[in-house]
């Protein structure tokens, strides 16, 4: 008799996957990478604040998540202050050079399913290479945050990890191997690029046997010690800017010397959202998501749900639809789909005295343009590609514009001030995340580490719907009944979900945890 068998869904992992909490009443920083946390921390245990290892901590990214950030990136932070009911945001997103030029996109006729499904651009000009950069205003924002909020350490204090990580490398493990062999095909078209990512014109990959090594990203250390010995404005107006502005003019792109002198970080309050009772939720306005975020808010303010069942994820991917069809009219994405990647990264940061700092930083794509400018080692972003090429759309490639993206940084306050910090990676996944992560903890009761591990669901789009496996079977049914849904697991590969990570504060303390299938985030309490 032969035996019935159909080859069930195939399934990337057969394990379960924790993460552990952190907590303490002297301050903590969650990261993506554990080696960045543990440079914030560092900050805070010698008298810097939050704002202080929020900076010190995204200086060390570039170093150690060049994929995700760095000095050629942009990003927004909330810095939200012990016994205050409002924050403060600092934007220092992103701005198209002065010389931008729409001509210079010319459409193939096609769709990309890329980031963002825009119509195809010859050579995709506008995903990688010089044309696809803009002003890249992170060092702007990581230096103004400590400027304007930090207890007044000197930069050249805050980043020495960072120079310390630059110097020692990049670990060659497997997950450098796996993300850089995601760009290895655009990264060989650059020669810095290749020479730095793709030794022998493969991708770096770790020790059969035995602990990872370390390799160079090219200049990186060298400019992180000129910053420090010249200052952060060196960056846009001195030698480093000199080094930028003349290695893209050699590559034919848009951005100027005048671009980065006249970079700035913008401080401004931060958008109030109502959540229930005395919780008011802190975004970051603008063209950011979180004016949708507030939409979603108040949908679902509607529902009285015990807790997140069928009925509560079958409102919640109804309200993310709509949500979505209103964010994305008129922007000629409503068709967009997400890669399997994730190309930004989340912080979040407190101090003793209960001051948190959510910051949302990227690259944009998954190592930006990637082109690394060989002067300064610094990798650039392509954040050209947030906007729509299609001259005319309310989105469109135009001088100075600004483009709507999806970054979400988030604080919440009660009676007392700053409750939670949290925030995501992730592209357009990040708004469901971060919607999930404040109802688990905010109205469902769970503690952050059973927040971080309970399955969610995305809607990135007013059509269809992804779903963890592990979610209830009713659960699924429901979602399913809408149309369009698709089953998946949670892995660190494919990235079907965002990443958040949060921090909460407690009786005596704060309690954090970063992402569960990010293999080098963690939460780091200072002692």
């Amino acid at each position: 008799m032969a035996i019935a068998y159909a080859p069930p869904p195939f399934a990337t992992q057969h394990w379960q996957v924790t993460k552990p909490v952190a907590r303490g009443a002297r301050g903590m920083v969650v990261s993506q990478s554990r080696a960045a946390a543990e440079a914030g921390v560092a900050v805070l245990e010698a008298g810097g604040n939050a704002a202080d290892a929020a900076a010190a901590t995204a200086f060390a990214l570039a170093a150690m998540e060049p994929w995700n950030s760095g000095l050629g990136g942009i990003g927004f932070a909330l810095i939200h202050k012990a016994g205050q009911r409002q924050a403060e945001l600092l934007d220092f997103g992103p701005v198209a050079p002065a010389a931008s030029d729409p001509s210079a996109f010319p459409m193939t006729g096609n769709m990309k399913q890329d980031l963002f499904a825009w119509p195809e651009v010859e050579g995709d000009r506008n995903i990688h290479g010089p044309l696809s950069m803009v002003i890249p205003s992170a060092v702007a924002g990581y230096a103004t945050l400590a400027e304007r909020f930090g207890a007044g350490l000197p930069l050249a204090e805050l980043l020495g990890p960072a120079i310390a990580l630059a110097k020692r490398g990049l670990p060659q493990d497997w997950y450098t191997t796996l993300k850089v062999a995601n760009s290895a095909k655009v990264l060989r078209l650059y020669p810095e690029s290749a020479r730095i990512y793709l030794p022998d014109g493969l991708p770096p990959v770790a020790p059969y046997q035995g602990a990872p090594g370390f390799f160079r990203l090219g200049r990186l250390a060298d400019t992180l010690e000129r910053l420090r010995d010249a200052g952060w404005r060196d960056f846009y107006q001195g030698e480093v800017a000199a080094s930028i502005a003349a290695d893209v003019k050699a590559m034919g792109g848009f951005l100027s010397a005048d671009d980065l002198r006249n970079c700035q970080a913008r401080i401004r309050p931060a958008l109030s959202i109502p959540w229930r009772g005395d919780i008011v939720l802190q975004g970051a306005g603008g063209l950011t998501a979180a004016p949708t975020l507030a939409r979603v808010v108040a949908e679902m303010a509607k529902l009285d749900s015990a807790a997140p069942d069928a009925a509560w994820f079958s409102a919640l991917a109804r309200t993310l639809r709509g949500a979505y069809a209103e964010r994305l009219e008129g922007l000629g994405a409503a068709t967009a789909v997400e890669p399997s990647e994730t190309c930004t990264t989340h912080l979040t940061v407190v101090d003793a005295e209960g001051n948190m700092v959510a910051m949302t930083t990227t690259l944009l794509s998954s190592m930006g343009s990637r082109v690394v400018l060989p002067g300064s080692g610094v990798l650039m972003n392509n954040g050209m590609m947030w906007f729509d090429p299609r001259p005319g759309s309310a989105n469109a490639i135009r001088p100075g514009a600004r483009p709507l993206c999806n970054m979400c940084p988030v604080t919440v306050s009660d009676a007392q001030g700053p409750l939670m910090a949290l925030g995501a990676s992730g592209g357009r996944r990040i708004l469901a995340s971060v919607v999930q992560m404040l109802a688990f903890t905010l109205d469902f009761g769970m503690s952050p580490e059973e927040a971080a591990h309970f399955p969610r669901i995305d809607v990135s789009g007013p059509d269809g719907a992804t779903a963890d496996r592990r979610l209830p079977a009713d659960v699924l049914a429901a979602l399913e009944a809408q149309g369009g849904l698709t089953v998946v697991e949670h892995a660190v590969l494919p990235v079907n979900f965002a990443c958040p990570n949060l921090i909460r504060r407690e009786e005596g303390g704060h309690v954090g945890i970063s992402d569960v299938m990010t293999p080098w985030s963690a939460a780091v309490a200072a002692h």
